[in-house]
C-alpha cells in the first residue's frame, strides 16, 4: 500500500523533525529555545532572501511538510517558492511556487484536502509525498517579493539504513504559458527520463477566451516512443478530475477542484476568471521506462441562441473548430454549438518520481506572478489586514 501499513512497528526507522528551534533535526534537540518555551517557532524572510529550511544527512524519507505564512495578496503569495536538493547535486529537483507545491496554483488559498496534500482552513498547507533521498536533501524557500514574510514550517522525516533500490526521487517542475498557443497542447511534464513514475499534477487556468466552457480538451500522456499519439488519453478535462457535465469547486482523495474564481452573482454555468485542479496517480499509477510528456488541449465548447449569429461569426473567425465542430441549429431557439479550439492561460507543476535525481527547469518568479492579480469582487483573508497593519 502507499502508506504502508500503520500497524507496523519498524525500529529501524530513526524518527525526526526539524523546524527552526531544531534546524539539524537532532535527537534531543527540540524546542531548545527560550528553556523550551516556544522561543522561535517562526522567522522573517525578508524580500529577496533565501532561507534554508533542512540540509539532511541519509539515507531518509521526508514524510509530511506543514508550512504556513500569514495571507497576502496573490501576487506576493505566489512570489514565495520552493526548491529541494538531493545528493548534493547544484540543480533543484523541485523547483516550484510555494503554493503550488501544495497544489494550490494562482497565488490563492482555500481549504482542501486530499491523499496527498491538504490547506486546512486554507492557511496550514500539508505535503504527504514520500521523499526519500539517499545521501542529502537540502529544502530552501525564497521569498521573490518586495515584502517580508512570516515562516513557519515542520519537516517531518526518517533516517533509515537504506533506500530500497526501486524508490525514486520526488520531482516537481513548474510551467505557465500565458497565453497558450491556437491548437498547440500545453504542456504539464516534459524532459524527465526514467525509470520513473508520472504521480499527478496541480493546474491552474487563467481563463481569457469566450464560450460558454473551457474544459473539452483532453488530457494526454506520452511514454516510452509515443510519437503522434499517446498511450493514455482522456476524454475532457473534468472527466480527468473525475467528475463530469462541468466542474465546480470540490476535493476527494485523488483529485479536486480546490479554486473556482467568480463574481458570486455569476451565472453558474459562466466561465470562471481563475481555477484549479489536482490529479494524483497513486491506485492507478503511470510508469514510463525511458521517457514521459503529459499534455493538455485548449477545447471548449460554445453555444449561440438565435439572433446571435453575428456573434456566432465573429467566434468561429477567431477559434477554429475542434472534433466535429459547430452544429447547426441543433434544437429549437439555437443558431449553433459545437467544441472549438481556445486560447487562455495555464500553468501546472508536475509531479513525477525518477530513479535518478535529475535538474527541472529554473522558476521564473516573474511570469509566475503576471497578470494574477485579485479581481474587485474577491474577498480578501480577514487576516491579511492584521498581519500588514
Amino acid at each position: 500500500m502507499w502508506f504502508g501499513d500503520p500497524s507496523r512497528i519498524d525500529t529501524s526507522l530513526d524518527s525526526r523533525a526539524v523546524t527552526f528551534e531544531n534546524p539539524t533535526g537532532a535527537r534531543g534537540a527540540g524546542g531548545s529555545a527560550h528553556g523550551g518555551r516556544k522561543g522561535a517557532p517562526s522567522r522573517t524572510v525578508e524580500a529577496g532572501e533565501t532561507v534554508v529550511l533542512c540540509d539532511l544527512e541519509g539515507p531518509g524519507t521526508i514524510r509530511h511538510m506543514w508550512i504556513t505564512v500569514p495571507p497576502a495578496r496573490p501576487e506576493v503569495m505566489r512570489a514565495l517558492s520552493l526548491a529541494v536538493y538531493y545528493d548534493g547535486r547544484p540543480e533543484p529537483s523541485v523547483h516550484v511556487p510555494l503554493l503550488d507545491f501544495f497544489a494550490l496554483p494562482l497565488g490563492r488559498t482555500a481549504p482542501y484536502a486530499s491523499a496527498l496534500s491538504s490547506a486546512q482552513e486554507g492557511r496550514g498547507f500539508n505535503a504527504y509525498f514520500p521523499m526519500p533521498f539517499r545521501e542529502r536533501a537540502r529544502i530552501e524557500i525564497t521569498n521573490g517579493s518586495t515584502m517580508p514574510r512570516s515562516l513557519y514550517f515542520q519537516v517531518d522525516y526518517t533516517l533509515q539504513p537504506s533506500i530500497p533500490d526501486d524508490a525514486g526521487y520526488l520531482h516537481v517542475s513548474f510551467r505557465r504559458e500565458n497565453p497558450t498557443a491556437m491548437r498547440r497542447d500545453f504542456v504539464i511534464a516534459d524532459g524527465f527520463d526514467g525509470p520513473g513514475r508520472f504521480l499527478g499534477c496541480a493546474v491552474g487556468i487563467r481563463c481569457i477566451d469566450g464560450g460558454l466552457w473551457y474544459g473539452e480538451g483532453e488530457v494526454k500522456v506520452f511514454r516510452d516512443g509515443d510519437t503522434d499519439l499517446p498511450t493514455i488519453c482522456g476524454t475532457g478535462l473534468e472527466d480527468y478530475v473525475g467528475s463530469a457535465w462541468g466542474m465546480g469547486p470540490h476535493h476527494a482523495p485523488y483529485a479536486g477542484v480546490p479554486l473556482d474564481i467568480r463574481p458570486g452573482d455569476a451565472n453558474p454555468f459562466a466561465i470562471p476568471d481563475f481555477v484549479s485542479f489536482y490529479r494524483w496517480h497513486v491506485p492507478d499509477p503511470i510508469i514510463f521506462t525511458d521517457t514521459l510528456r503529459v499534455t493538455i488541449q485548449q477545447i471548449g465548447f460554445a453555444m449561440f441562441l438565435e439572433g446571435q449569429e453575428a456573434g456566432q461569426d465573429a467566434y468561429l473567425a477567431t477559434n477554429p473548430p475542434a472534433g466535429a465542430g459547430l452544429t447547426e441549429h441543433p434544437r429549437p431557439g439555437i443558431a449553433g454549438a459545437g467544441i472549438f479550439e481556445r486560447v487562455d492561460d495555464y500553468c501546472a507543476a508536475a509531479f513525477v518520481y525518477c530513479s535518478r535525481p535529475q535538474a527541472v527547469p529554473t522558476l521564473d518568479v516573474a511570469a509566475a506572478t503576471a497578470d494574477i492579480s485579485r479581481r474587485d469582487y474577491e474577498r480578501a483573508d480577514p487576516f491579511e489586514a492584521f498581519f500588514d497593519a
